[in-house]
């Protein structure tokens, strides 16, 4: 196999997991009593749990559509490593060292898989 068509192949299927995880999911059952619960538990307000779903929706289109500028596509890479950080520090506050104060590290694991092959197909992408 040629060596860009696997790094395509690995870079679509960790975005398309990042956009059905954390857009789709999100979108579907954050209306859910078990998704009101899980920003309850976390001691966060309504509110934030609505806007968290809406940045995220917003985020994953911006990564899964290639059109968008390149600039956007950074910055929806920096809030959700923002996003995922912040979440397994708030669940080793409430809940402790159990496995879900690591889940959100191990999506930021795919994440960062898409990112660094998006990099890879855009060269052209200067990085700091």
């Amino acid at each position: 196999m040629d060596t860009t068509k696997r790094d395509k192949i690995i870079f679509w299927s960790a975005t398309t997991f990042i956009f059905l995880f954390e857009g789709v999911m999100p979108a579907l059952f954050s209306q859910s009593e078990l998704g009101k619960e899980g920003v309850r538990h976390l001691g966060y307000p309504y509110y934030f749990g609505m806007a968290l779903v809406i940045f995220k929706i917003c985020g994953t289109l911006i990564l899964i559509v290639p059109k968008f500028p390149k600039r956007f596509k950074e910055w929806a890479y920096a809030g959700f490593t923002f996003d995922f950080i912040f979440a397994s520090i708030s669940h080793f506050a409430v809940d402790g060292v159990v496995f879900q104060s690591f889940f959100p590290l191990i999506i930021l694991a795919i994440l960062m898989v898409s990112y660094v092959y998006y990099h890879k197909l855009n060269p052209e992408i200067k990085t700091i």
